[in-house]
């Protein structure tokens, strides 16, 4: 631990301030000196949030040299919030007297705080870079953004940059990670879902845990937490554990060792766990456009818009059976208006409930997990989506339930009914403006612990395969017809069964995030 009180007369570009690191090492604290004029205001920087401090300048350190002569100056880093929740990295340099020493004193205690009060601090990395991924740049922006936030936090990354499907997983089950404190995606959610997956799996590996059986398995959090460098084309998982998809402020995130736990979703077919859920798991109209944009690739982004408009114009809608467990009535409610944000309450009080509660978790028939009475819907449905965090993006910030928790233990059930081509396309624009998308008369939600979901008199999709159905859609022949069913999407997957259970996993993947910041926090 560094010095317990440290005061003296400090100039930096701004002016002479006299500096104080107050009992606890919790704060650097500046105010300008009385014969000072035009200093400006004076400056409160947290330890906390200081990323390094290096004896030298700003350009000293980027130029990895060391002060020539008396070392009398030395530089913090911190971090700045910039509009729109992003965070840059700040720098503050500061002169003491020649031959004071008082630089070296500066350094050693600063540094020791951080160390002091970053315990959560990561020191190494694995870093998985899919440069085949959404836009393609995913090794220049780690390269050119990140890599140099990392070295000058003194953190340690060993880097793989995949080359086929599947390699990260492969490596996260089969390789020792003893050594690392976290792993990192740096590509779009496609990486983030390969790096999760492969960790839970090693998870429960290692413990002895049956992930593949859906009755009574309690699955064990993994104690590496997962970091995202978002370089993919929508990157909602970042956009909505952290508020913004930029680079530079998540790596400032895993720097500074912020956790943020997420609820995790379990798919199951016949008991049989299918894949895992974090933003959507969809059936019918999102399952419709992810299937058919696999089939024209070659079309790029533009894929989605038009596997949108064709599914839209389709108005295809299925007939199936939902049933679902509601979650705690007491507790939140999707259309409560409310926001999660860094410092959430409802995730912090569901976080110990579930804690509480969690020897009694199932999904049996006859038990059922934890929480409230199981409810039955039965009906045509044109999209059944349960999604565990607000799933907001860039296109839409508000995303598919604003008022979604990331860690409450808890998804939103979203129904829309049968209704018209242009009902359904009304709901869809309340994605991207500040309309209420669930106050329609074909939409509701709920806010549940468990689903399942039956199609009627269908079996399971074979080989992607779905026969044709002899009514068409209103785009007659684009369209191809209505088809029977759909299948299902899992965070951009398509899972080719239609009658799935899905089961809400409490907290159990740890993200280096905090949440979205209330914008009072933000200059």
């Amino acid at each position: 631990m560094g010095e317990t009180f440290l005061r003296s007369p400090l100039r930096t570009r701004r002016g002479r301030f006299l500096v104080s690191l107050p009992a606890g090492g919790q704060v650097l604290v500046g105010t300008p000196e009385p014969a000072e004029r035009g200093s400006g205001p004076g400056f409160c920087i947290p330890v906390q949030e200081m990323v390094a401090v290096r004896l030298g300048t700003a350009q000293d350190t980027k130029r990895d040299s060391r002060p020539a002569g008396d070392e009398n100056s030395f530089t913090v880093f911190f971090i700045q919030r910039e509009k729109g929740g992003r965070w840059s990295l700040g720098s503050l340099e500061f002169t003491a007297p020649p031959e004071s020493e008082l630089a070296t004193r500066w350094v050693a205690a600063l540094q020791s705080w951080i160390s002091h009060h970053g315990t959560s601090r990561p020191k190494s990395l694995l870093v998985f870079i899919n440069p085949a991924g959404g836009r393609k740049k995913a090794v220049g922006i780690y390269r050119g953004q990140v890599a140099p936030l990392f070295a000058l936090a003194g953190i340690h990354a060993h880097v793989i940059e995949t080359s086929r499907a599947n390699e990260a997983r492969e490596y996260i089950l089969h390789q020792d990670l003893c050594n690392f404190d976290g792993l990192v995606s740096v590509g779009g959610d496609g990486t983030f879902n390969e790096v999760m997956h492969a960790l839970i799996e090693r998870t429960q590996r290692k413990a002895g845990v049956e992930e593949e059986e859906e009755a009574g398995t309690e699955l064990l959090s993994p104690h590496l937490r997962i970091g995202i460098i978002p370089a993919g084309s929508t990157d909602c998982v970042c956009f909505a554990t952290v508020g913004t998809n930029d680079p530079v402020t998540s790596a400032l995130h895993i720097i500074i060792g912020d956790s943020q736990p997420l609820d995790v979703c379990s798919v199951h077919h016949n008991g049989k766990l299918l894949r895992y859920s974090v933003s959507l798991a969809g059936y019918g109209f999102y399952a419709d456009v992810v299937s058919s944009s696999e089939k024209h690739r070659w079309m790029g982004p533009a894929r989605y818009t038009y596997a949108g408009a064709k599914a839209v114009l389709s108005n295809r809608s299925y007939k199936g059976t939902v049933e679902f467990q509601v979650a705690n009535p007491e507790g939140s409610n999707p259309r409560d208006q409310t926001r999660c944000q860094s410092g959430c309450l409802v995730c912090s009080e569901s976080t110990q409930h579930l804690l509480a509660g969690s020897e009694e978790e199932t999904l049996s028939e006859s038990e059922g997990c934890a929480g409230g009475e199981w409810q039955r819907v039965k009906g045509h449905f044109l999209a059944v989506n349960v999604t565990s965090m607000s799933s907001a993006c860039p296109k839409s910030p508000e995303g598919l339930s604003p008022s979604a928790h990331l860690a409450d233990g808890t998804a939103d059930l979203i129904l829309v009914r049968q209704c018209s081509a242009l009902s359904f396309l009304r709901h869809l624009s309340r994605h991207t403006n500040s309309s209420d998308q669930f106050d329609l008369p074909f939409v509701s939600v709920h806010r549940v612990r468990a689903v399942r979901f039956t199609a009627s008199n269908v079996g399971d999709c074979e080989d992607g395969e779905l026969p044709a159905q002899a009514r068409k859609g209103l785009c007659g022949g684009l369209c191809r017809g209505g088809l029977p069913h759909s299948c299902w999407t899992c965070d951009g997957e398509t899972l080719h069964h239609t009658d799935v259970s899905i089961r809400v996993h409490g907290g159990l993947v740890h993200l280096f995030a905090r949440g979205i910041e209330r914008a009072s926090c933000v200059p």
